[in-house]
C-alpha cells in the first residue's frame, strides 16, 4: 500500500503559501510526501517602487528559490495581481490543475479577508470544490475519485466569523526552514511589507543580517499583520494535542476544515497531520 500523501496549499500570492503554510509543506517533504504550492496571481502589485513587469519576473524567481530551498514544486498561474476574479474560466483551470495533481490535502484561504485577491481565491476554490468528481464538468480531464480534505489557513479577521481551527500543529522543529523560504521573497519580506508596516528603515541590508532580523523583528512584524505564528492564540488546543509538551511549542499553524471537502475524521485526521512533536 502507498503510504505516500500529496499536499497542494493555494496561495493569492506568491508569498502566501510560504507564509501561511510552510511549515506544515516543510513537515510533509520531511516525511517524504509530494508538496505543491500554487500562487494564483503573478504577485506584480506588491511593491511601493518596481513596475509590474518587473516585479513579476522577480517573484516568479523567488518561488523557483522557494521551491528549491523546502523541496517543493511551485506552479503560477499568473493572473494580474489585484485583478483575481471567480470566473468560470479560472474555476475550470483550478478544477483541471486539482484533478491532475490529485491532492490529499488542499489549503488555502478564507473567504472573508481584507484583500480581494484573497476572497476571490478562496472563492474559486469553494466553486470548484465539487465538481472535481462530476464528470460532465472540464470532461477533457477525468474526475477525481475521491474529495480531498480541504482547508483554510489562519487568520485573524473576525467578521462574519473568527477563524476556528479544527487541527493545530507543531512545526518548531522545521521553523528555520521555513524562514529559509521567507527569505527568498526577499521583495515582499524586506521591501514591500516592512514598507506596509512603516518599518522599512528597520530591515539591515546584509542578506545575513537580513535573515537574522527576519528571525527576530521581522517576525514580530509578520505575527502582527498576518497571524503567522499562532502557537499562543491557540495554546489550549496544542495542549489538547500535545499534552505538557505544548508549552514549549514555539511555533504552530492550524486549519480550519472546510465543509466543502471530505470530512476529517479521526483516521483521516491522523493520517494528514501526523505531525508529533518536535520541539525539545
Amino acid at each position: 500500500m502507498d503510504d505516500s500523501l500529496s499536499l497542494l496549499v493555494i496561495g493569492p500570492h506568491p508569498d502566501d503559501c510560504s507564509i501561511k503554510a510552510g511549515g506544515i509543506a516543510a513537515r510533509y517533504v520531511e516525511a517524504g510526501h509530494d508538496v505543491t504550492f500554487l500562487s494564483v496571481t503573478d504577485g506584480s502589485a506588491g511593491h511601493h517602487e518596481m513596475d509590474r513587469p518587473s516585479l513579476a519576473a522577480r517573484r516568479k524567481r523567488e518561488t523557483e528559490a522557494v521551491a528549491e530551498t523546502l523541496g517543493v514544486d511551485y506552479e503560477w498561474f499568473g493572473v494580474r495581481d489585484g485583478e483575481l476574479e471567480p470566473t468560470l474560466a479560472l474555476r475550470e483551470r483550478l478544477i483541471r490543475f486539482i484533478r491532475r495533481l490529485d491532492p490529499d490535502l488542499v489549503l488555502g484561504p478564507r473567504p472573508n479577508d481584507y484583500h480581494p485577491d484573497h476572497r476571490y481565491c478562496a472563492q474559486v476554490v469553494r466553486d470548484a470544490a465539487y465538481m472535481l468528481i462530476v464528470p460532465n464538468v472540464c470532461p477533457d480531464v477525468p474526475p477525481i475519485d475521491s474529495m480531498p480534505v480541504i482547508g483554510y489557513v489562519a487568520d485573524g479577521f473576525t467578521k462574519p466569523t473568527p477563524f476556528d481551527p479544527d487541527v493545530v500543529v507543531d512545526v518548531s522543529s522545521v521553523e528555520a526552514a521555513k524562514l529559509d523560504a521567507l527569505h527568498c521573497h526577499e521583495s515582499q519580506m524586506y521591501e514591500w511589507l516592512p514598507y506596509t508596516y512603516g518599518a522599512l528603515d528597520a530591515v539591515p541590508e546584509g542578506d545575513a543580517e537580513r535573515r537574522a532580523w527576519l528571525a527576530d523583528d521581522g517576525v514580530e512584524h509578520l505575527v502582527s499583520v498576518t497571524e503567522m505564528n499562532v502557537a499562543d492564540r491557540f495554546r489550549d488546543l496544542l495542549r489538547e494535542r500535545y499534552g505538557d509538551d505544548a508549552d514549549g511549542i514555539t511555533h504552530a499553524e492550524a486549519v480550519e476544515i472546510s465543509e466543502y471537502g471530505a470530512p476529517l475524521d479521526a483516521a483521516t485526521r491522523e493520517r494528514l497531520f501526523f505531525m508529533s512533536v518536535t520541539h525539545d
